[in-house]
């Protein structure tokens, strides 16, 4: 609990970096999801697609902020994107920003499915960054970029499902395809991540094994968590091997 209040103390944002930061930031995430909406709205893309495209600009900008302003910025882009996320939610079905990232397939619970996800990834980044710092990185690059992935592929190429925990009798299957893309893709990310942090010092042979082993822990990751729960562990994870073998 120290923990806690001390981490919201350090990087409650302040006035002057609310005014300053805030309204670019609400913009940026905004722009993000619309750019999504219009995609399905306009291109018939599917909201597995689409959904992804907004997770991917967000993640992509937290790993941005995390490693060059630090998490201070973080946290206030997490605010200001937790406003546009709440604004499509009161919107609700059929609306435009609304329909972008309400997967049809978890009908009728669409919105729960928004939710939790959402609280799931708060969660994550919140105790990622608490307990490991700027390791959090590793988290962050993971979901954004790995996560991202495997349900596109799943959805593209395929062809071995396998069902998931989920809660409320929603069916939800992912695909030995997605989780191979998971682990190729979270292993290029945390590489970046070990460079970023670590640069040339660390060795490259520590760096490969690094990356190896929290690509393959990432796969086993998003393969058995619940559904809506894997932007959790898909941060804390990475995170939490990142710092302990940095």
């Amino acid at each position: 609990m120290a923990a806690l209040s001390e981490f919201i103390r350090t990087n409650f944002p302040t006035w002057r970096e609310l005014f300053l930061y805030g309204p670019p930031m609400f913009l940026w995430a905004f722009a993000a999801l619309t750019l999504a909406a219009w995609l399905k709205r306009k291109h018939n893309v599917r909201t597995g697609y689409t959904r992804k495209i907004f997770h991917f600009a967000i993640f992509f900008t937290v790993a941005a902020l995390q490693t060059t302003m630090g998490t201070r910025t973080v946290c206030l882009f997490g605010a200001m994107t937790s406003l546009v996320v709440a604004f499509a939610i009161v919107r609700g079905d059929g609306a435009f920003h609304y329909e972008a990232i309400a997967r049809e397939k978890d009908a009728p619970y669409r919105t729960h499915y928004i939710i939790v996800p959402y609280i799931a990834t708060l969660l994550g980044g919140l105790t990622s960054s608490i307990l490991f710092g700027p390791a959090a990185l590793f988290g962050f690059l993971v979901t954004g970029v790995g996560d991202a992935i495997g349900e596109p592929v799943g959805t593209r190429f395929g062809k071995h499902p396998y069902r998931v925990p989920s809660m409320r009798g929603v069916v939800c299957t992912r695909t030995l395809e997605g989780s191979a893309a998971v682990f190729v893709v979270s292993t290029i990310a945390a590489l970046i991540a070990a460079y970023a942090l670590q640069g040339a010092s660390l060795p490259i042979g520590h760096r490969l094994g690094l990356a190896f082993l929290i690509g393959a822990l990432s796969a086993l990751c998003e393969a058995v968590s619940p559904h809506g729960w894997d932007n959790f562990t898909l941060q804390f994870v990475p995170a939490a091997v990142g710092y302990a073998l940095m």
